[in-house]
């Protein structure tokens, strides 16, 4: 119970940090995969490793200067509604449709590349069909 704890006092450590620290917007688009300061979060929540609990995102829609809808991804193969496989820089990834969420631009940390625009529409048609099935 103790470490658990300790972990999660450990991201809001670094999630203060996140908030105050002087900010220049970041340049970012639909398309682009960015390691993201993605947090510890909760049961069965995805959330982020190592001492910035990072994780990779897909920047599915961009609302803002700064806010935007993340699809996380993972590099252990899963197969299913729920996920979408793609390529970037050669290596297999797998998209979590249903762990999306809307994150501030503050928790984007290095940008990875961009997916091609057959991926990404693959994923906003398999997206929309997750959310009306």
């Amino acid at each position: 119970m103790f470490e658990i704890i300790e972990i999660f006092c450990s991201w809001c450590r670094q999630k203060i940090a996140l908030h105050i620290a002087e900010h220049q917007p970041l340049l970012f688009k639909q398309g682009e995969v960015w390691w993201c300061s993605f947090g510890m979060n909760i049961g069965d929540e995805l959330y982020g490793k190592g001492e910035k609990f990072a994780r990779p995102v897909l920047v599915l829609k961009k609302f803002s200067r700064n806010i935007f809808l993340a699809l996380p991804l993972t590099s252990v193969e899963r197969c299913g509604s729920w996920y979408v496989e793609m390529e970037l820089r050669g290596t297999r990834r797998w998209i979590i449709l249903n762990q999306s969420r809307t994150l501030d631009a503050r928790r984007l940390l290095e940008n990875v590349g961009t997916v091609d625009l057959q991926t990404l529409n693959n994923v906003r048609e398999q997206f929309i069909k997750l959310l009306t099935s």
